[in-house]
């Protein structure tokens, strides 16, 4: 059992962290080939806008159909239950697309104008339309995929699918084709459609051939789901309301790509907390049944730890130096991000227990709890962020946020210790623990290097 559980956790931790790392890493040189040299700061604001709310959709979906799909997939043992169980995450994904295609297509107009983005915004989400539907299959294998604890294919399949929108733009630069958001967003397209090719025929060993959903999984997919489903359609309005408040206060979209520039260059310092919820969930909902809320709490205690171990060093670099960073990355007109990207960091340092913490009460049966807290939190950021715009002007967004996750932090910690008695001195031993071998080993290293003499 110990070796099995080893050998799970190294290879789904490797595969999960190399898939948010390239998909974070393709991101940036993205954004660092469209924010340099391709895209006008206003455009650049829209295209976060776009991102940003392309990303609330997709993640909330996810959060309502995959968490589901592989808690009851890896907790059954019965091949035809797994089939039904799957036909119908499949129609509940395919349903929530068509509902919000549709909402694209006679709203998005309605969108544009509260954000202050002209047509602009609305022309580019109706050309992702055929992004959308290829979502329906890449985040169904996905879902498939990690139901059966692998996790090599999802990495080929988003892999495969940033390196494709990488090379459309940065042929279009080379080639000097002047840059439009629409055909960025068929871009997009192009890139899912090929990376749901590539996972679906990793896939092909754990599909049937048969589509036979179920109004019974249907409704215990949704009853299970509909918490996360709210708790991540709450969590990523959250992430993103500072650039949406900031649209909609009219402070133009050149600060809304400012705040773009500062969220990108924080998703790098997120790459091992997100990376370590999809390995954990599977593992923790196992746990939860088999092992208890001690076997839980050690897991928790333990990957939150290694978590700030690798944040914490970034995090403070980031903070020393923060002009440097968006000097490197984005370019020296967008030197007034250097303030947020240090608010952002700050906040960063928080995120690790806060990620796990929802994903732990997802993972155990307390969804209703992670929706709650999540909701609170929302309507908490919403209106310090509007006390903050109104009073500080073009920061108060950052200092809002910074302000929300630091009251959040607080609460989650008392949260999580009531419910499985995790506790703060615990994961500070366990990361100092983490730094203790990391210099033993960068020592031993060192030794062992020829002298030069």
């Amino acid at each position: 059992m110990k070796k099995h559980f080893s050998s799970y956790w190294i290879r789904s931790a490797f595969f999960s962290i190399l898939q948010r790392f390239s998909v974070t890493l393709f991101g940036l040189i993205n954004f660092i080939v469209l924010i340099r040299w391709s895209l006008t700061k206003e455009q650049m604001g829209t295209w976060s806008l776009f991102l940003a709310i392309t990303t609330i959709f997709e993640t909330t979906k996810s959060g309502l159909l995959k968490n589901a799909h592989i808690r009851y997939v890896s907790t059954s043992n019965i091949t035809d239950e797994k089939t039904v169980i799957a036909s119908s995450s499949l129609l509940i994904n395919a349903s929530i697309s068509i509902v919000f295609i549709l909402l694209i297509v006679f709203f998005s107009g309605n969108l544009s104008n509260w954000l202050h983005t002209g047509a602009e915004l609305g022309t580019t989400l109706k050309w992702f339309i055929p992004g959308l539907v290829c979502m329906v299959f890449f985040s169904h294998m996905e879902a498939i995929q990690q139901s059966h604890l692998d996790f090599k294919g999802v990495f080929a399949g988003y892999f495969v699918r940033q390196v494709l929108f990488f090379a459309l733009i940065l042929g279009t630069a080379l080639l000097h084709i002047p840059f439009s958001l629409p055909w960025l967003a068929l871009y997009q397209s192009a890139s899912i459609a090929v990376g749901a090719i590539v996972i679906t025929i990793d896939s092909r060993k754990y599909l049937v051939g048969r589509f036979n959903p179920s109004r019974a999984w249907i409704k215990r997919i949704i009853n299970y789901g509909g918490f996360i489903f709210g708790s991540g359609l709450v969590g990523n309005i959250f992430a993103s309301v500072d650039q949406f408040m900031v649209a909609s206060f009219k402070l133009s979209n050149a600060w809304v790509a400012n705040y773009s520039a500062a969220s990108k260059l924080n998703q790098v310092v997120d790459i091992p907390s997100y990376a370590a919820a999809e390995v954990l969930f599977p593992k923790v909902s196992k746990a939860s049944v088999d092992e208890g809320l001690v076997k839980v709490r050690y897991l928790y205690e333990k990957m939150v730890a290694i978590l700030l171990a690798f944040t914490i060093p970034m995090a403070i670099f980031v903070i020393a130096f923060p002009k440097l960073v968006i000097l490197v990355i984005a370019g020296k007109n967008y030197m007034a991000a250097a303030p947020i990207l240090q608010m952002y960091m700050i906040t960063g340092l928080l995120r690790p227990m806060q990620n796990q913490g929802a994903n732990l009460l997802n993972s155990i049966g307390k969804a209703r709890l992670c929706f709650i807290i999540n909701a609170i939190s929302l309507g908490v950021n919403l209106l310090i962020n509007y006390i903050c715009l109104s009073n500080i002007g073009f920061y108060g967004s950052a200092v809002g946020t910074m302000i929300t996750c630091l009251l959040g932090a607080i609460c989650w910690y008392f949260v999580i210790k009531r419910q499985i008695g995790a506790v703060l001195p615990t994961m500070a031993r366990h990361i100092a623990e983490y730094y203790k071998i990391f210099f033993m080993y960068a020592k031993g290293f060192l030794a062992t290097q020829p002298s030069g003499k």
